[in-house]
C-alpha cells in the first residue's frame, strides 16, 4: 500500500534525479585537475564498493545464485559506468567544457528511443518522439553559443578525439539503460550494484595501471569532490535511476537526461560565472516542454490505463 509521503517522494525522482546527475559534470571539473580521469574513477569505484557493502552487509542485501545474471549486471556495470563515465572524464580531462560534453550526453533520449523501437520492441508514441525532438532542440538552444560554426569557438582549447569519448559515453548510458531494463530487473538494487561497481572497478584499475601514471594531489577541493561522486552520485544518483528505469519505459526515463544539460549549464552559471543568454532560457523552456510531454501519457494513455 502506497501512503502519501511515498506518492509524494515518487513525484519528487525524476526532479531530484536530474538535480544530483548533472552534478556529475561540475564534480568532474573539480577533481580532474588532480588527478589521472581512470585513476580518479578507480578511487571512486573503490569507495563506493566500501560503502555498498557496508550496506548489503547491514540490510542483509538478497544476493543472486546465478552466475548468469552476475554477468548481466557486470555487463550493465560496464555500460553504466565504464563505458559513460570513462567517456565523460576522458572528455571534460581533455578540455572539453562540461557544458558542451553534456550536450553530447545529452542526445542520450533519441538514442535510446530508437534502440528501445528495434531492439526491446517497444511502441513510441508520436506524442513521445515529439517530446524527444523538443528535447534535443532544447538543448541545443541552451549551448548556442559554443555550438555556433561561425563563433570560432567549437573545439577551441580540447581535440577532436574528446568528442568521440564523449559520443563513447552517450551510447554507453544508452545501451546500458536498456540492458539494464532487459536482463536486470528484479535485482536486489545494493547487490546488484555492488557487482555492476565491480566491473566497472576492475576496467578502471587495468586503464589506470596500463596507460595512467596514478600520481594524486590530495587536495580538500578533491577530496570534497570524490566525497561527492561517490555519496551523492555513485550511491544517489545511480540508485534514482535504476529504480526509474524500474518504474518507466526506456525512452521515458531516457528524456530525463534532457534537463541536466540546462541545469548544467545553470549550476555552471553560479560556479564558474558561465553566462546564460536569452537563448539558453529559451532552450531550458523547449527542454521542459519535451519532458512534460514524454513523462506524462496523452488523453489516449489515460483513459486506456
Amino acid at each position: 500500500m502506497t501512503t502519501t509521503g511515498d506518492s509524494i517522494w515518487i513525484r519528487l525522482m525524476p526532479a531530484t534525479f536530474v538535480l544530483l546527475w548533472s552534478t556529475g559534470f561540475i564534480g568532474a571539473k573539480f577533481g580532474l585537475p588532480y588527478a589521472e580521469p581512470f585513476t580518479l574513477l578507480f578511487y571512486r569505484m573503490l569507495l563506493t564498493l566500501m560503502c555498498l557493502g557496508l550496506l548489503a552487509l547491514a540490510l542483509r542485501a538478497r544476493w543472486s545464485g546465478s552466475w548468469r545474471q552476475a554477468g548481466h549486471l557486470a555487463v550493465t556495470g560496464l555500460l553504466v559506468h565504464g563505458a559513460y563515465l570513462g567517456g565523460v572524464f576522458t572528455a571534460i580531462n581533455a578540455g572539453m567544457p562540461a557544458g558542451l560534453t553534456a550536450l553530447v550526453v545529452g542526445l542520450q533520449p533519441l538514442i535510446t528511443g530508437v534502440l528501445a523501437v528495434l531492439v526491446l520492441k517497444e511502441t513510441v508514441s508520436g506524442r513521445v518522439w515529439t517530446g524527444l525532438l523538443l528535447g534535443l532542440a532544447g538543448v541545443v538552444l541552451v549551448l548556442a553559443e559554443k555550438l555556433a560554426p561561425g563563433s570560432g569557438n567549437l573545439f577551441e582549447g580540447f581535440p577532436l578525439w574528446a568528442v568521440f569519448a564523449a559520443v563513447a559515453s552517450l551510447f554507453g548510458i544508452s545501451m546500458g539503460t536498456l540492458y539494464q531494463k532487459r536482463f536486470c530487473g528484479g535485482t536486489d538494487l545494493i547487490s546488484g550494484a555492488f557487482i555492476q561497481y565491480c566491473a566497472a572497478a576492475t576496467a578502471f584499475g587495468i586503464l589506470s595501471f596500463s596507460i595512467e601514471t596514478r600520481q594524486v594531489h590530495w587536495t580538500p577541493e578533491l577530496i570534497f569532490a570524490l566525497g561527492w561522486l561517490v555519496l551523492v552520485l555513485s550511491l544517489g544518483a545511480i540508485s534514482l535511476l535504476l529504480a526509474l528505469i524500474r518504474r518507466g519505459a526506456s525512452a521515458q526515463v531516457a528524456s530525463l537526461f534532457y534537463l541536466v544539460t540546462p541545469v548544467t549549464a545553470l549550476e555552471a552559471w553560479l560556479l564558474f560565472d558561465e553566462r546564460l543568454g536569452l537563448i539558453a532560457v529559451a532552450g531550458t523552456a523547449v527542454a521542459v516542454a519535451g519532458v512534460y510531454l514524454v513523462i506524462t501519457p496523452g488523453r489516449a494513455g489515460r483513459a486506456s490505463s
